[in-house]
C-alpha cells in the first residue's frame, strides 16, 4: 500500500472538515503504524476500501495522537469511537463495523508515551488523562477534533469498550452481596446516575452481566428520551440507563447536552488471546448489528 503525506489543508479538503488551528493530519499506510491495535491486522485485504490518517495535536497541558480509519465509499456512516488503548475489542469491534456500515472510526493512541494504556501519559504536568474525561469546556480542541466528522453526518455515534468483570459493591445501591469487582460497569450496578435494566431472556451476548448499552438521558426526563434507549431496553438488551445533570467529561455527557444521537457498548475484557479476543469482539458486533437495526434508519450492510 502506498503512503501518501498530505499537507493539512489538502488532507481537511479531502475529508470535507474545516482545519483546526494546531491539528495535523497525514495519510498513512496501516501496514506500518507501530501500534499494537495495527500489528494485529497486517493483511492488506483488511484495509481494502479503507483509509487511514494520522492526526496529531497539543492542548492545554496534553499531545494527542488519533487514527481515523474511514469506508472511502460511503464515509457518512456512524462514527465509531474507541478511546481507550487497552480495551483491545474495541478496535476490532470499530473495524468490523466501519466496514460493515461504513462511516469513520476514531481511535485514541495512547503511544506517544507508552502503547496499549488506558490514560494518555503524553502530559507536561499532572498525572495521565483519561480519553473519555476529557470532553471538557477547558479542552475545545480535543471533542472538536474527534467529532469532525460528526459535523458532515457522520451519525450515530458508537464508543466501543471493555471493562474489568464485575463492579465496586461498595459503591452500588444494589446487590452489595456480589463478588466484589472494580468499577461500575456492570448490569447488577445502580446508584442515582446507573439506573440498569437487566435483559429477561440473557441470551447470548447478554448472558454476560458485564455485556451492556449505556444510553445518557437528561435528569428530570424519562429514561426512555434516551436516544434508542427505549428501543434496546424493548428488545431485551442489557442496558444502563445514565442519568445526566453535570456533564462528567464523558463523551456520553457531552453527545447529550448537545444533541448527538450516541450509543455506548461495553464487553468484559478477555485479553489478547485469539479466541478471548474473538469473543469479545463478537459480543460487541452482535450488540451492534441489533442496535443498527433498531435504531438507525433502514440499513443494509455494504458488500465486503
Amino acid at each position: 500500500m502506498k503512503r501518501l503525506l498530505l499537507a493539512l489543508p489538502v488532507w481537511l479538503a479531502l475529508t470535507g472538515i474545516v482545519p483546526e488551528p494546531g491539528v495535523r493530519g497525514e495519510a498513512v499506510d496501516p501496514l506500518t503504524i507501530a501500534d499494537d491495535d495495527f500489528a494485529r491486522h497486517r493483511d492488506p485485504a483488511t484495509w481494502r476500501g479503507l483509509s487511514v490518517s494520522k492526526i496529531e495535536f497539543r492542548e492545554e497541558r496534553g499531545s494527542w495522537r488519533l487514527f481515523r480509519v474511514a469506508n472511502v465509499k460511503n464515509p457518512r456512516g456512524p462514527l465509531w469511537f474507541v478511546p481507550h488503548d487497552n480495551e483491545n475489542a474495541g478496535f476490532e469491534a470499530g473495524l468490523a463495523g466501519v466496514r460493515t456500515y461504513g462511516g469513520v472510526m476514531i481511535v485514541v493512541d495512547s503511544g506517544i508515551a507508552e502503547d496499549g494504556r488506558r490514560r494518555n501519559a503524553a502530559v507536561d504536568r499532572g498525572g495521565p488523562i483519561d480519553p473519555n474525561r476529557n470532553f471538557r469546556d477547558g479542552t475545545p480542541l480535543y471533542a472538536t477534533t474527534i467529532l469532525a466528522d460528526a459535523r458532515r453526518g457522520a451519525l450515530p455515534i458508537i464508543a466501543l469498550h471493555t471493562n474489568s468483570p464485575g463492579f465496586d459493591t461498595r459503591n452500588s445501591r444494589c446487590n452489595q452481596s456480589d463478588p466484589p469487582g472494580r468499577g461500575e460497569v456492570s448490569i447488577r450496578f445502580c446508584d442515582d446516575v446507573m439506573q440498569p435494566s437487566p435483559s429477561q431472556g440473557r441470551a447470548w451476548p447478554f448472558d454476560d452481566d458485564d455485556s451492556l448499552a449505556y444510553v445518557a438521558y437528561r435528569a428530570g426526563a424519562s429514561p426512555y428520551s434516551a436516544w434508542c434507549g427505549k428501543a434496546l431496553a424493548m428488545a431485551d438488551f442489557n442496558v444502563v440507563f445514565e442519568r445526566v445533570g453535570v456533564s462528567d467529561g464523558s463523551l456520553s455527557n457531552y453527545a447529550l447536552l448537545r444533541g448527538l444521537p450516541y450509543v455506548n457498548f461495553e464487553t468484559q475484557e478477555r485479553g489478547l488471546d485469539p479466541a478471548p479476543l474473538a469473543e469479545s469482539r463478537n459480543r460487541l458486533v452482535a450488540m451492534i448489528d441489533r442496535a443498527m437495526a433498531l435504531c438507525t434508519a433502514p440499513t443494509t450492510k455494504l458488500a465486503r
